[in-house]
């Protein structure tokens, strides 16, 4: 397999997923500004929307989407539980907190990113993840992860899109509850791996 990433951006999220199901996998880096990959192809040419994470199978297929790629990988390495399994209740827990994570959590960091948005909208932007970092601030205070005491999918994308707070400003100690997710995740040796992967560490 092989995963389109660059450092930092949500393909974090299933480069950590990868290292800690144990499978085989190759990272190729993408500069999102030029859509080219490190070995000089369009990016384009594999993945039109021109974004990152994609993940190539060995047959030639590709899935895009972040939580899409988190669940299939989770899938492949059933004995490490990063998913409950399908057709449970549980997985459509994990799958509501993908949801939550990608469209309320995610998404909302994007203006603050972003050079053309005013100082309001910015301040918006982050009045809106702090109302939100307290819904999962109360799910964390009741359990180390989101589903219970076994990391899932779920807690890695958390933890990739709540690291983009260091960039945008944001402190965490006023959530001390993702304050102490934050460093439980971010101990793991896969997590720790990956970050050294890309630079980050």
């Amino acid at each position: 397999m092989k995963l389109y990433y660059s450092p930092g951006a949500c393909s974090l999220s299933p480069h950590i997923a990868l290292r800690e199901s144990g499978l085989p996998f190759e990272l190729v880096r993408v500069d999102l500004k030029t859509k080219q990959t490190e070995d000089g192809r369009d990016y384009r040419s594999i993945n039109p929307a021109g974004y990152v994470p994609l993940l190539e199978l060995d047959d030639g297929h590709t899935l895009s989407e972040g939580p899409a790629i988190l669940q299939y990988v989770a899938d492949q390495a059933p004995a490490k539980h990063l998913a409950p399994p399908n057709g449970s209740f549980e997985r459509y827990r994990l799958q509501q907190w993908l949801n939550f994570i990608a469209t309320e959590l995610h998404k909302n960091f994007s203006p603050l990113f972003r050079p053309d948005t005013t100082d309001e909208g910015k301040q918006a932007a982050v009045q809106m993840l702090g109302n939100r970092f307290e819904v999962v601030a109360a799910q964390l205070a009741q359990s180390p992860y989101l589903l219970g005491n076994e990391l899932s999918v779920a807690d890695i994308y958390l933890f990739v899109v709540l690291s983009w707070t260091r960039y945008a400003g944001i402190d965490l100690a006023q959530w001390p509850a993702l304050k102490a997710f934050m460093e439980r995740v971010g101990s793991r040796e896969a997590v720790r791996a990956a970050l050294q992967a890309e630079g980050l560490a």
